[in-house]
């Protein structure tokens, strides 16, 4: 199937949207309760909190809150054992991506992934999967006063790719991601295929479009035709 929309830019969340992260962050957690004597977290609940962030993952891995005198330490170890784990990475592309982001790149649309995670993690893993060449525009927290759900993200993108809003999709696996899209009026995928929380009920999140496959992605930029 070909690509056929007037889609001006689509633009990705990253973990648990636009690649698979969560091997990185189970060998990652795992390396690190097994340091502190505790027990291993299941894969299914590591993947189910990937997308809040390391924060999440030391409350899960430890059940303790941000107040813990264990829990600043415990955490900068778990971002430095990511990074190293970046340097052989096991995140891979979601299935049917690859060819999408080919697809879209032959026709001249450019992408680009707007995330919450910080710029040297986000750059080192998109070097090692070969990406960064093709990536139109990465915004950071780095970058920005305000992150996702805030609309200044998704703005700043579509600002560097020159596309109007009105014309981008933005997909992500997270209610914030669908947040921001509204709130910088860009049409809102929700990629459930991602990594949603046990409680997560993406029927409910204000998305006007729902993905439970990565490979129908191509198939819904196809309908996106405009005037």
């Amino acid at each position: 199937m070909e690509l056929d929309t007037s889609i001006e830019c689509v633009l990705f969340d990253l973990d648990g949207t636009l690649i698979d992260t969560a091997p990185d962050f189970v060998k990652t957690l795992s390396r690190l309760t097994a340091e502190n004597n505790q027990p291993p977290v299941t894969d299914l609940r590591v993947q189910q909190t990937v997308s809040d962030g390391a924060r999440a993952l030391v409350k899960l891995g430890f059940g303790i809150e941000e107040h813990d005198d264990r829990f600043a330490p415990l955490n900068q170890r778990l971002l430095d054992l990511y990074l190293e784990q970046l340097s052989d990475t096991d995140a891979t592309l979601y299935p049917g991506l690859s060819c999408l982001l080919a697809k879209m790149e032959a026709a001249g649309i450019p992408w680009g992934i707007v995330t919450n995670k910080p710029e040297i993690y986000s750059l080192k893993l998109l070097d090692k999967l070969d990406l960064i060449s093709r990536c139109g525009v990465l915004i950071c927290p780095d970058h920005v006063t305000e992150r996702k759900p805030h609309p200044e993200p998704i703005f700043l993108a579509c600002d560097r790719l020159s596309c109007s809003t009105e014309r981008t999709v933005y997909l992500g696996d997270h209610i914030r991601d669908i947040q921001a899209a509204k709130n910088a009026d860009v049409i809102a995928v929700a990629a459930a295929y991602g990594y949603l929380s046990a409680e997560a009920k993406v029927e409910e999140w204000p998305a006007d479009f729902i993905l439970r496959s990565s490979e129908q992605a191509l198939s819904l930029l196809n309908t996106l035709k405009f005037a």
